[in-house]
């Protein structure tokens, strides 16, 4: 597992923020989904969608399909669908406690890691002491990202790390908007300028 290149640090004017999609996305891909943003500069924009399962694999099924021998007593993780680029490929975000030569610091506290060193460390029992394992990411292009947010697309808000980590994943999206003090049903379920 390789990360994919990762957009400069520049302005990374969201990077470490959570992203919250507005009612009446237009994507169900992207329906109520809650993204942490991993990186965001003129050059683009990377997260992982933290309130959505992958439904055809389970933690165990990974590990033997990624020939990994858990040699502790292994935690059993949700596989989280991260976002609907490159969707093979897996990341585990995580607390900056747990640090590999291909591990990119996100920020002060957290890390994004897609060698299968981690996997093992947590197959063994160790690793980061939270993460969200993810298959697939979500992309935009240089630009992309900023124009959606201009036209309503999107919300965004700190990080929360029970809302990132957190195992309520249907109360995730309500929960982060919570957080910005909005009352639900005064949001538009269309996008658009006022």
């Amino acid at each position: 597992m390789q990360p994919p290149r990762l957009p400069s640090t520049r302005d990374g004017a969201l990077k470490g923020q959570l992203l919250i999609a507005m009612p009446g996305m237009s994507d169900p891909r992207f329906d109520r989904a809650v993204i942490y943003l991993c990186a965001h500069s003129t050059d683009g924009a990377m997260g992982l969608i933290v309130n959505r399962l992958v439904d055809h694999i389970n933690f165990p099924d990974l590990l033997q399909t990624l020939s990994i021998e858990p040699r502790g007593t292994t935690r059993q993780i949700p596989v989280h669908f991260g976002g609907p680029v490159e969707t093979s490929r897996g990341f585990v975000l995580h607390t900056a406690d747990y640090s590999q030569v291909t591990t990119v610091q996100v920020d002060e506290r957290m890390g994004l890691t897609a060698s299968i060193d981690v996997l093992q460390a947590i197959a063994d029992g160790g690793g980061p002491r939270r993460s969200l394992l993810a298959l697939g990411y979500a992309g935009w292009g240089p630009g992309q990202l900023d124009h959606e947010i201009q036209q309503n697309v999107w919300l965004h808000a700190p990080p929360d790390d029970d809302i990132i980590f957190g195992g309520d994943l249907d109360n995730k999206w309500q929960r982060a908007v919570e957080k910005l003090g909005f009352d639900l049903s005064l949001l538009s379920s269309t996008a658009g300028h006022a």
